[in-house]
């Protein structure tokens, strides 16, 4: 284990506790020698954390700290630096870019130890397929988040175009599939939509009603319980006779 992870081992112990800790007993749970605990918590203190005690008596913190450093094990900056390259290999420019934000800010509170994982070359995430015809995802999320219609030209698989004002709830990513979730004003009912088939959109100033999260909630339980007749109506695989 690391130093910031000790520390933050250490921190999380001292949270459970809201009574004065002694020190043997923070070294069994935090696995380490009774000098070690007396050095973190020298440390803790330096950086701010209100520690209050003595050896002999215990120790107990403050509500309200925060460790300076983000304090993240080895495996968790794994997840992030992949999730970040997904991010930007997957999504669109706009995403790409808050992600590598999102990584360098990460790495200025970094401990020198655990800086390197960041740039850890163990995984790969491969990039999404061209596509000849894209909605920019940037309007659609920013559609989203506005809560603003979007007017497109959508064509069918049959080929067939047609016009429609939907509402943008939610954004999902398939292999080389986009798929844009929302309430379309012609149908009157919750529709996916495939962003290569989007032939044109263009964002309105019109906002559509209420809160995204609750069409949101209405979107899921409505697809939840198409599904469910499937479930029921499926029939169990045969079970294969030995030998």
């Amino acid at each position: 284990m690391s130093k910031s992870e000790r520390l933050f081992e250490l921190v999380q112990v001292l949270r459970r506790h809201r009574r004065p800790v002694p020190g043997p007993e923070l070294a069994n749970e935090a696995g380490v020698s009774l000098r070690t605990i007396y050095r973190d918590i020298a440390v803790l203190q330096a950086m701010g954390a209100e520690i209050e005690g003595e050896p002999g008596v215990g120790y107990v913190l403050k509500p309200g700290f925060l460790l300076p450093p983000l304090m993240f094990s080895e495996e968790e900056l794994q997840a992030i630096t992949l999730g970040a390259q997904w991010v930007g290999r997957q999504t669109d420019e706009g995403l790409a870019h808050a992600a590598q934000n999102a990584l360098g800010k990460i790495d200025a509170v970094l401990p020198a130890e655990l800086r390197q994982t960041l740039s850890d070359n163990s995984f790969h995430v491969a990039r999404a397929p061209a596509q000849v015809k894209q909605i920019d995802l940037q309007m659609v999320r920013q559609a989203m988040r506005e809560q603003r219609k979007l007017r497109i030209v959508y064509r069918d698989p049959k080929g067939n175009e047609t016009k429609r004002v939907i509402w943008p709830i939610g954004l999902g990513f398939f292999d080389s599939r986009r798929i844009i979730a929302g309430w379309c004003e012609l149908r009157q009912d919750f529709r996916s939509f495939r962003a290569d088939r989007i032939e044109a959109a263009k964002l309105q100033l019109a906002r559509y009603p209420g809160r995204r999260r609750d069409l949101v909630k209405r979107w899921r339980a409505q697809v939840a319980a198409e599904a469910e007749p499937e479930a029921k109506t499926a029939k169990p695989p045969r079970r294969k006779r030995p030998g």
